[in-house]
Parts: C-alpha cells; sequence; structure tokens
C-alpha cells in the first residue's frame, strides 16, 4: 500500500517510525516547516529533524526533542557571553543545522539537504518537507504576533492563542515529490500531531489540500481523555474556539477527514462525519507505534 504522511511534533514522527516498520508500506512522509526559524544564524527545522531523529532511533524522549548522548560545550560557552541563548541546540544538534545551512547557501533546497541528512540517518523511506519556500507560523497574543519559536520556546506557550497565520504562505509551491505523492497514494495518514502547529501550515501550502481531495484521509487524534501527551493543544483548541475532544478534532480538519483514528474512551457523544476507529492511540515506543500503524493499515484495506 502507497502511504502518504503528514507529520509534525513527537506526535507524528513516533507514528511515521511506525509505518515505516510495515514492508507492505511504501511510505512518503510530508512534513512541516511552519516553525523553521533562522537560530544562531543557522536555519534550524525543528520538525524535520524531530523525523529524522525519531526514524534513526537517536530522539531524545526524556527531552522530546534534540538528540540523545548530547552534549552542550556550545551553549555552556554562550551562557558565558551578554547572549539570549534560550533556544538550545545540543552540539550534534548543531553540527546537523550547520551542514543544512552551509549546503543551502550554497544553492541546495531544503528538501535536497533533507534527502542528505535522511541518508547520512539510514532513512530508507521517503521525507519531503512540504515545502522548499519559506513558511512561518505566527500566533496572535493579545495585541501583537509572535513567530513560533518566541511563542514555544521562549515563551513556553504559555500565553493565550487567539488567531494563527501563515507567513509567505502564499508565495509557496509545494517541494518537488509532494503532490506526486499525495496524489498516487492509496491513502493519507496524519499521525497524532497538533494539528493547528502541525498539520495546518502543511494543508496551507497551495494545491496540498486539494491534491487530497477524494482520497482516503485518516488522522489518529493527539488528545486521551481531552488532554494532549505532549504540547500545547489542550489550551490552543478552546482559545481557537474548538472544544476539546473528538468532536474539536474533527471540526479542527473540516471536511478533510475521511476517518479518525481515537484512544480507547474517547468514543465521540454523538454520530460524526469520519469514521471512527477506536483503540490505544499512545506510542511511545517502537513496538507500539509498530502496533498501531498495522491496526491503521487493516483500516484502510
Amino acid at each position: 500500500m502507497r502511504i502518504t504522511a503528514l507529520s509534525g511534533g513527537v506526535g507524528g514522527a513516533r507514528m511515521l517510525r511506525g509505518l515505516a516498520s510495515i514492508e507492505t508500506v511504501d511510505m512518503t512522509a510530508v512534513v512541516n516547516v511552519g516553525d523553521d526559524d533562522v537560530i544562531y544564524g543557522l536555519h534550524v527545522a525543528p520538525d524535520l529533524d524531530t523525523v529524522t531523529y525519531t526514524m534513526a532511533d537517536v530522539h531524545s524522549n526524556a527531552r522530546g526533542w534534540g538528540r540523545t548522548d548530547e552534549t552542550w560545550h556550545v551553549m555552556e560557552e554562550l551562557d558565558r557571553f551578554p547572549f539570549d541563548s534560550t533556544f538550545r541546540l545540543g552540539d550534534r544538534d548543531l553540527a546537523l543545522n550547520l551542514y543544512r545551512t552551509t549546503r543551502m547557501a550554497r544553492g541546495a533546497t531544503l528538501a535536497d539537504v533533507t534527502s542528505e541528512i535522511c541518508k547520512v540517518f539510514g532513512i530508507e523511506a521517503a521525507v519531503l518537507p512540504v515545502t522548499d519556500d519559506p513558511v512561518r507560523t505566527k500566533l496572535f497574543v493579545g495585541d501583537t504576533w509572535l513567530d513560533f519559536q518566541d511563542y514555544f520556546v521562549r515563551r513556553r506557550h504559555a500565553d493565550t492563542v487567539t488567531d494563527v497565520r501563515f507567513a509567505y504562505v502564499d508565495d509557496a509551491r509545494p517541494a518537488p515529490g509532494v503532490i506526486r505523492s499525495l496524489s498516487s497514494s492509496d491513502a493519507v495518514v496524519i499521525g497524532p500531531s497538533n494539528p493547528i502547529l502541525s498539520i495546518w501550515p502543511i494543508l496551507a501550502v497551495p494545491g496540498v489540500r486539494e491534491a487530497m481531495v477524494g482520497k482516503r484521509v485518516m488522522a489518529v487524534s493527539p488528545l486521551i481523555g481531552g488532554s494532549a501527551v505532549k504540547g500545547p493543544l489542550a489550551d490552543l483548541l478552546p482559545s481557537l474556539g474548538y472544544s476539546t475532544d473528538t468532536e474539536g478534532i474533527v471540526r479542527s480538519y473540516g471536511d478533510l477527514l475521511t476517518d479518525l483514528v481515537v484512544h480507547t474512551g474517547d468514543e465521540p457523544s454523538r454520530p460524526v462525519t469520519p469514521a471512527i476507529h477506536v483503540t490505544d492511540t499512545l506510542i511511545p515506543d517502537r513496538d507500539s507505534a509498530a502496533r498501531l500503524a498495522r491496526e491503521m493499515i487493516s483500516w484502510l484495506e
């Protein structure tokens, strides 16, 4: 079965790891770039790196970001200076971002560099940024628009968000291979990613949502008992007018979904349009992710 998987954040990356373990699945991952930013002069792509590290089994589960067995010599040295080092990048993480930035400065696209990085990490599945063009998630807090990393890292996503937009998206074009993968797939799968921060930026790129029309589109709800396993989703949903339950997740995707996978006990209280599948959606390790992926494929066949 040919699957295109949309991903952002840890939950989505774990789902990719599960799908990649199934021999009968030909998977292409399309990854959010709305979180990308220039940090310390480097092009940092947090969701692409989380996907890379998770699929390569070097992601730090303890921190929820970055590499395992990381060292912090550069950050420790930066801390000696009058310098904002709130955004922490370990030494190995810095090396990857140095490589990405140098290659892009010499003319390589983000998709080119992502392919090169995945090859170094031994990842066989195709991993594509949704676009090579800049798309930046902005969040309206109080009376001002914040860059994503200001909201998420520097302010620890403590602010109430009342609007979201994606800067430069109207001028963005899907990266090579994205539309072809969506159009030729038997189904599109969305992992337990934050719909607002991880998936909306992907769908906002012109041509992406349109390429999914008429497809089976199955998402995994990122909520368990009304709470997010990780991140600010449980606060974002009500502040943007959505309920913190299965019905809220359905509404956040509009009319996109044909199927939704929810955690045991999270069945909607009334009928909803997408088909509902119920199972254990908590996937902290490779085995549990593979189990969920097999269940999802069985429902799609």
